[in-house]
C-alpha cells in the first residue's frame, strides 16, 4: 500500500492552469486591481511553464478598457501557446465585451454561459465639455503651447470639427485592428455580416454562439472534465497576496496604502459604470 502511494511510475492526472482575467483593462500603477500586461505577465508565464499542463484556461469577466493593454495580454498568451504547443480555452463569465472580447479571442475555443454578455467590437471615447460652464462663471481659459494642435479636444475649449475628425480617424484605425484580429482568430466560424458583428453591438452568450463569436456554452470544470477526464486538476494561478511590495517613497507606506485605496475606489467606480452599459 505504501509502495502504491510512492510509486514513481504512477501516472499523474492531467493539469490545466487557470488564469482569471477579471476587471477593467488599463495600464497598472502597481496597486491597481485592473488588468494590464505588467500585472498579468507573471501569471501567464507561470501558467505556461507548468510541465504537466495539457491546456491553459482563461476565466474572463471584463467590460473592456485599453486596446493596447488588451493587445499586449492577448499577444503574450498567443506567443506562449505557440511556443509551448499548449491550447488555450476561454470561459466567459458575466461579460467579455470590447477589450474583454479581445482577451477571449486569445483562446482557441470560447465557451460562454447562455446569459453572458459578449461582443461590443468597437472603439469609444467619451468626455465632457465645460467651455460654456466656465464662461458663465467668469473664468477664462489660458493655455500656451508650442504646437497648434497640442490641446485638441480640450474639455474647457470649444470643440473643433477637425479635431473630432482626427479622433474618429484614430478610432477607425484601432477598430480595423480589432476587426482583423477577430477575423484571424474566428475565421470561418463567424456566421454574420461584418456590418452586424463589428457594429459595436453586444449579445447574450446564446446569440454569440449563433453569430460565431463563441463556440459553445459550458462551465469551466464541466468542460475540462469532459475533455481531460474526471481526474483533471484545475490549478488557479493567482497574484501573491503580500504587503511587502508596497512603495515607501516620500509619503511612506501609509501614504502608499492610502493612494492604493484611492486608486481602487476610482477603478471600482469606472468598472461599475462600464458594466452598467451591459445591464450588469
Amino acid at each position: 500500500m505504501i509502495f502504491s502511494r510512492l510509486n514513481p511510475f504512477r501516472k499523474s492526472p492531467p493539469l490545466v492552469p487557470v488564469i482569471r482575467l477579471s476587471g477593467m483593462i488599463m495600464a497598472s500603477s502597481g496597486f491597481r486591481r485592473s488588468l494590464s500586461m505588467a500585472s498579468m505577465a507573471p501569471l501567464i508565464d507561470k501558467a505556461f511553464s507548468l510541465r504537466r499542463a495539457r491546456a491553459v484556461a482563461l476565466l474572463i469577466n471584463s467590460p473592456g478598457g485599453s486596446p493596447v493593454q488588451s493587445a499586449l495580454i492577448y499577444d503574450r498568451i498567443r506567443y506562449l501557446s505557440r511556443q509551448k504547443n499548449i491550447p488555450v480555452l476561454s470561459f466567459v463569465e458575466d461579460v467579455a465585451a470590447s477589450g474583454g472580447y479581445w482577451l477571449a479571442c486569445a483562446g482557441d475555443e470560447i465557451h460562454v454561459n447562455p446569459a453572458s454578455v459578449v461582443g461590443s467590437i468597437g472603439v469609444v471615447s467619451a468626455g465632457f465639455g465645460f467651455d460654456e460652464a466656465i464662461g458663465r462663471l467668469g473664468v477664462s481659459r489660458r493655455v500656451y503651447t508650442s504646437g497648434e494642435r497640442k490641446v485638441m479636444l480640450d474639455p474647457f475649449s470649444p470643440e473643433e470639427p477637425e479635431d473630432v475628425a482626427h479622433l474618429k480617424a484614430l478610432q477607425a484605425d484601432i477598430h480595423d485592428q480589432f476587426i482583423a484580429m477577430v477575423k484571424h482568430r474566428r475565421g470561418s466560424r463567424l456566421k454574420a455580416e461584418d456590418g452586424l458583428l463589428f457594429s459595436g453591438a453586444f449579445w447574450t452568450g446564446r446569440k454569440a454562439i449563433e453569430l460565431g463569436l463563441a463556440d459553445q456554452s459550458g462551465e469551466v470544470r464541466q468542460v475540462l472534465e469532459d475533455r481531460f477526464g474526471k481526474s483533471v486538476e484545475l490549478r488557479l494561478i493567482q497574484r501573491p497576496r503580500s504587503m511587502f511590495g508596497l512603495s515607501s517613497g516620500a509619503g511612506g507606506i501609509s501614504a502608499s496604502i492610502a493612494g492604493a485605496g484611492a486608486d481602487t475606489l476610482i477603478e471600482t467606480a469606472i468598472e461599475r459604470l462600464e458594466r452598467s452599459r451591459f445591464g450588469l
